[in-house]
């Protein structure tokens, strides 16, 4: 490296150390620099640190607890240091590890149940782990092989995220290890290591334990190999699942966490936690779900039983809010229930399908969705359920929605009544003293009848029964048509961003991409707009370059095309002549033999030095009211410097009119001089001092 060679810097301070007859580990971890020369090899370093004795120590540090008295040196920077060592992935250490057994016995003495495992330490660990299952997949894996205890530990440990991450990583969720050893990893099918995790909804009662167990199973759900995935699937695991979920003695947790799991299984592309490990898998989220047969058999199983959950009658909290209270609050667990609900509908399967019907689960749901008319989370997943029992194949499934859940009839009485009720009988009730506030779901009222009566264009069993309620008639005719008229943002008058009239696209879509533009050709029009100090940029012309690419980014955040009549453009015409003026006068200075030619069209140009009261072009942009008299106060305009000192004329001696067109140029036929011209000696000869600088600026 350039800074290793003699002459050119100070020697390391690591190489300082190492000078030393005797030195401790503990002065090179002390070291600021130790990472960097690690990362670079230092021979004499990584000899040093590749020792057993030394080796040992730096795992010490990393799984042991300090001291409560001791420095803070100790206690934070010693146990990073040495974690980063060997997470710059030198070969010859990591050697050193998995080759020695006793070593790897030291460090995988951290998941011993007697030792405190507070997560600072964890995530060292999950570290040094990560990196010699990436780089020394098949010692690592024949050590955990021969140790099967291994497993069964870091299941006790899941709580702590660092851990679940770990074993997420070892279960095989990562496609380098299939990669480096698939035979390897047959044996983790042929474990119970599956119903280890499921036994942690039972055993704790911590809610961080079954939240890490809940995305360890949902993320072998969507990643991990077939066999283990199919057993996930199986009948038997879901009602082990279930059946640990539906105890009436286990908290909230568990079934809130049990549920995503079951969530996961049935749509594998669905995203339901917050933590979601890809290790460089592809996934897509969309329509079209399909799920097991055996793994919607084994959940509609336990269906009653869940959706008994769902009753409010044996539960008497009150939640006071602003608008007044809840009794009972819907509470996560009924929240996760119809989400859970709006999935097993997705699926499109018909034996869940009559089920549903048969439990009237979604007139139970439909009821919620009237009776919390402020919880948009509940409301979001009833309108996912409406939608699709609305768009399914399945005639009764649509005749049971409209008529037995009676939809159409919900949605007019919510018009009808559109404040908050003040009976006690209800679980949303008003404030008392206070006047009624409206409710919060009229939104989600709205986009379901436009979704009603979009289908029903389609649909002609929905079409005849909207067309028998003459209610129904009534209320389009007279609210839902006037109500979209309103909330149409294209026909506001105010002006909306120029996104908005294209919904479909991705905010974080290069929409540009899709124009039909000359990017060099914009790139140099922005050049030139930072060369004529059209932004307020610290910049000079020399400084200013624009390559296709980096000219994509910027022409991306402009309005192109279409755009500029609707939103405006960031240049107006008369910014655009500004160029244009430019090119006219060198284009006129090289036909006429070069600039000390100039002088001969200067009664011409002189008009260009003072401009009137601003100017409204054609398209309303207006001219600026005055352009600089003195001309040289502009150092980087180029040819403007060849008329610098020619403009001496007051406002009433100069008159120019733009000629408002598409390319805005300066007409000097309207422009009276009034005998200021060539005949002016001075003139002239200043001209002619102005064309010799112009020769240098040139050259």
């Amino acid at each position: 490296m350039f800074w290793h060679m003699s002459g050119f810097s100070a020697a390391s301070a690591v190489e300082t150390i190492l000078d030393k007859e005797n030195f401790t580990l503990e002065e090179l971890l002390d070291e600021d620099e130790i990472i960097q020369e690690c990362k670079a090899h230092n021979g004499r370093l990584v000899s040093f640190l590749r020792e057993r004795a030394q080796v040992k120590q730096l795992i010490r540090y990393i799984m042991e607890e300090a001291p409560e008295d001791a420095s803070k040196q100790f206690s934070f920077k010693l146990p990073f240091v040495a974690c980063e060592i060997f997470t710059c992935e030198v070969d010859i250490i990591l050697k050193t590890l998995v080759e020695d057994e006793e070593l790897m016995d030291l460090l995988f003495s951290y998941l011993d149940p007697e030792r405190p495992h507070s997560t600072l330490l964890a995530g060292y660990f999950s570290k040094v782990f990560v990196c010699l299952l990436l780089r020394k997949t098949t010692p690592l894996m024949n050590y955990i092989q021969a140790h099967q205890d291994i497993i069964t530990k870091l299941v006790d440990l899941i709580g702590i995220t660092s851990i679940m991450e770990v074993l997420i990583r070892l279960i095989g969720v990562d496609e380098h290890i299939y990669a480096s050893c698939a035979d390897s990893m047959q044996w983790f099918e042929d474990m119970n290591v599956l119903e280890m995790i499921v036994d942690k909804f039972s055993s704790s009662d911590c809610p961080g334990v079954h939240a890490n167990a809940a995305e360890t199973l949902c993320t072998i759900a969507r990643y991990a190999s077939a066999g283990l995935a199919s057993k996930t699937s199986s009948p038997s695991f879901i009602s082990k699942l279930f059946r640990h979920a539906l105890e009436d003695s286990r908290p909230k947790s568990v079934l809130v966490n049990s549920l995503s799991v079951c969530i996961s299984l049935l749509d594998p592309r669905r995203l339901t936690s917050g933590m979601y490990y890809m290790y460089n898998r592809q996934t897509s989220q969309g329509s079209g779900i399909t799920a097991n047969p055996e793994t919607v058999e084994g959940i509609l199983e336990s269906l009653g039983e869940l959706l008994k959950l769902l009753d409010l009658s044996s539960e008497d909290r009150v939640l006071l809010t602003s608008y007044g209270k809840l009794q009972p609050p819907l509470g996560k667990h009924r929240l996760k229930i119809i989400e859970f609900i709006s999935v097993l509908v997705a699926v499109s399967s018909e034996v869940a399908e009559k089920e549903l019907i048969r439990l009237s689960a979604l007139k139970h749901i439909l009821e919620l969705f009237f009776e919390y008319p402020y919880n948009n989370f509940l409301h979001h997943h009833v309108e996912q359920i409406v939608i699709s029992c609305l768009e399914s194949k399945n005639c009764q499934l649509v005749e049971h929605l409209l008529s037995e859940c009676n939809l159409i009839g919900k949605i007019l009485e919510s018009e009808r009544n559109s404040t908050l009720t003040v009976d006690a009988t209800k679980p949303t009730i008003c404030a008392e003293g206070k006047s009624p506030p409206r409710i919060g779901n009229i939104g989600y009222v709205t986009r379901l009848a436009n979704k009603i009566v979009q289908l029903g264009n389609s649909n002609r069993e929905i079409q005849t029964f909207l067309q028998e309620n003459g209610d129904w008639v009534d209320w389009q005719t007279n609210v839902l048509l006037k109500r979209n008229a309103v909330e149409n943002v294209f026909h506001w008058v105010c002006g909306r961003p120029s996104t908005l009239q294209d919904r479909t696209r991705d905010s974080d879509d290069d929409d540009y991409q899709d124009r039909d533009y000359d990017v060099a050709a914009l790139a140099n029009n922005l050049s030139q707009a930072f060369q004529y100090g059209n932004y307020t940029n610290d910049v000079t012309s020399e400084d200013v370059f624009f390559d296709d690419k980096s000219a994509e980014v910027v022409v991306s955040s402009l309005p192109l095309e279409d755009d500029q009549e609707t939103s405006g453009s960031h240049f107006t015409k008369s910014d655009w002549s500004a160029f244009e003026d430019e090119r006219i006068v060198n284009e006129h200075s090289t036909d006429n033999g070069g600039p000390d030619n100039v002088v001969e069209d200067l009664e011409d140009d002189t008009a260009m030095s003072e401009l009137p009261e601003s100017s409204p072009t054609s398209d309303g942009n207006n001219v600026p009211s005055q352009v600089p008299k003195d001309l040289t106060e502009i150092e980087s305009t180029g040819s403007h410097n060849l008329i610098a000192n020619s403009a001496n004329i007051s406002d009433d001696e100069a008159q120019c009119s733009i000629i408002p067109n598409d390319e805005a140029v300066v007409s000097s036929d309207t422009c009276k001089t009034d005998g200021v011209g060539s005949t002016d000696s001075t003139l002239a000869s200043e001209s002619a001092e102005v064309g010799e600088k112009n020769e240098d600026l040139e050259k």
